[in-house]
Formats: structure tokens, sequence, C-alpha cells
């Protein structure tokens, strides 16, 4: 089950079938990928610091530096690259899913095993943007707690340390528990173009090639769906990478980033709205990008519609910006 609590405290719980909610872990992906290459006979792996990546007649140039310190050359005739973009793109909105959490361990049986908290609205919320917390339980006496912000800057290491005590005490009654690891990212939220080319053999993907859902900050689902449709297109021939999200759920989400960042919808309201009022599968698979017009316009009605409608006419007139990208220099995703 998936769980909302909304500023009020008032909570909406939801079953999310047909679809399961999982944690994936970083490791056992990788193993799972490595155990596929492993029985590829085609298949190599290398570990290397991707530097450069450029076009040459035929085909594209890696240089790399290996784990050892020395230099390495690679010529292929596609490169897929995912590495993150120095800067983005220019943005009418440019916001930032930003997160701390820690794996805990309670001195008594705190969580439920069954119900995840997918959004946790009662915390203190900043002057710009929204903040939630987040709780998926791993056993009765563990879990992964997160806190996060939607908005243009990260904080500090000590802001989310603090804000996570108070969600896990002050909110949650803990009790007395320990931090056994600790995690921590930022994830863009932009209504920029990705282009999905930098060079004539080189290909943009994942985040770096605009599969992150801009309202959401979701993106392993879109890499999968990116990565099959790749595979697809080079067996068939193509030498083509198909856009991650279509473009009707762009220009929703620029909307909704664009209403957000100017503070003329309520956060925390408007999503606790959308799970009180929309049906859960319909609601997860337009967060997904799966809905059809008309459950769109269903579900946009069910929004607060004059501050959306003004903030869609809008957007056109907007100029994109360049901006940098704001970092905190700390990374344990």
């Amino acid at each position: 089950m998936l769980r909302v609590h909304g500023a009020d405290g008032r909570a909406v719980t939801v079953d999310p079938a047909p679809f399961t909610y999982r944690m994936v872990r970083s490791t056992s992906f990788e193993r799972q990928v490595h155990s596929l290459l492993a029985r590829s006979p085609h298949g190599r792996l290398l570990r290397a610091t991707a530097d450069t990546v450029h076009d040459v007649p035929g085909g594209a140039l890696v240089r790399c530096t290996l784990p050892t310190g020395r230099t390495l050359t690679l010529r292929a005739r596609r490169v897929f690259d995912s590495r993150p973009p120095r800067e983005l793109p220019p943005a009418r909105t440019q916001m930032l899913q930003h997160f701390r959490g820690w794996f805990v361990r309670t001195d008594a049986e705190r969580f439920d095993p069954a119900v995840a908290d997918l959004m946790d609205f009662r915390v203190p919320q900043p002057a710009h943007g929204l903040a939630f917390g987040y709780v998926l339980p791993l056993a009765p006496d563990r879990a992964l707690v997160e806190y996060t912000e939607f908005s243009r800057a990260p904080l500090t290491t000590d802001a989310y340390e603090a804000a996570l005590g108070h969600y896990c005490r002050g909110v949650l009654g803990l009790g007395a528990f320990t931090v056994e690891r600790t995690e921590q990212g930022v994830i863009p939220m932009t209504d920029a173009r990705f282009p999905r080319r930098s060079g004539k053999a080189v290909y943009r993907i994942g985040t770096a090639g605009g599969a992150t859902r801009p309202a959401t900050g979701y993106t392993f689902a879109a890499v999968q769906r990116q990565s099959r449709a790749i595979a697809a297109a080079l067996r068939d021939g193509r030498g083509t990478v198909p856009a991650p999200h279509g473009r009707r759920a762009l220009a929703m989400d620029a909307v909704l980033l664009r209403a957000l960042d100017t503070g003329r919808i309520d956060g925390p309201d408007f999503f606790t709205g959308l799970f009180r009022r929309v049906p859960p599968e319909r609601l997860l698979r337009f967060l997904d990008g799966a809905t059809s017009p008309a459950e769109e316009w269903g579900i946009g009605l069910r929004t607060p519609v004059r501050p959306m409608l003004r903030t869609a006419v809008e957007l056109p007139f907007l100029p994109r910006r360049s901006r940098p990208i704001a970092r905190n220099g700390e990374s344990h995703r």
C-alpha cells in the first residue's frame, strides 16, 4: 500500500495494484547487468572514467582514465553517453529535487512493511517550493527515511540532518534508533529541451538525454523504456534514440513546474488532492506518462484550474534562460 499524509495531518492510503512498488538496490541491479554481460559472447566490461567523447570519421572516440591512472582511448561506431551535463540547457523553469536519507534501525517495531509513505507533508514547508518526508519500510524495525525538497538549490548537510532528525523524532516518533547508512542526491526538474545527440555518432541517454520526468523526478522506469527502444532501433538498423517522454506529458509538466515555482499553487495541497480525488491506478499511470488525453483532461479538472490555466497561457511567451546547476558538493546515492 502507498500512503500520503497531507499538511493537515490527514492520510490517504491507496492500493497501487496492478502495479508493484519496489526499491531497486544499485548493487543488485549492477550484479544482474554483469550477469547478463557475462553470458554474452560479445560483451566486455571496462571500468574507467570517461573524460571526453567526440565525433571522428566513421564513429566516435572516448578518452578514459583507468583506475591505475593510465589513459585509454576507445573507438566505437556509436557511443551512448549518460554523463551528467556540466550545465542544463536553457529553460523557463529550473527546480531541483534534492534529498538526504537515513537507513534507520529502531529499538522497537515502528514500521508496517506493507505500507510505504510516498509523501508526508507533515514537515515544515520552505518559503519557496515544497518539502516532504518519505518512508520505505524494510522490516518492522528497519526503514529508509528521507527528507526531500522541490526547490531551486540544495541544502547543507547540517540542514538535511536537522530536518531528518525532526521528522524521525518529532513527526514519526521513532524513539531510540540508529542510522546505519545514508544516501543523498540531486535530480533536475526542468522544462529544458535536452538534446538526444551531441554528435553524429554520440547519443545522450538517461537524465542527460531528458529521461527524468520533469514534474516528479522519476527516471528509472523511463530509462528502462528508453533502453529497450534503443535496442529495438539498433536491431532494426535505425540509429536513433527515441524521446523518453511524449510531448503532451512534457507540456503538462512544464505548466506544473511553473505553477509550483511561482507559488501559484500550494504543492502539498496539490499532490495530496490528486491522491484523494483520482483513482490510484489512473494516477500512477499518469505519473508514469501512460494515460490517454481523456484521462488527463479528467485529472486536470481535479487540480486548481485557474492558476494552471494562467500558467499555461503565459508559458509560450517566457524566454528560456541558462542557469548554473546548483550543487552542494556531495552525493551519496
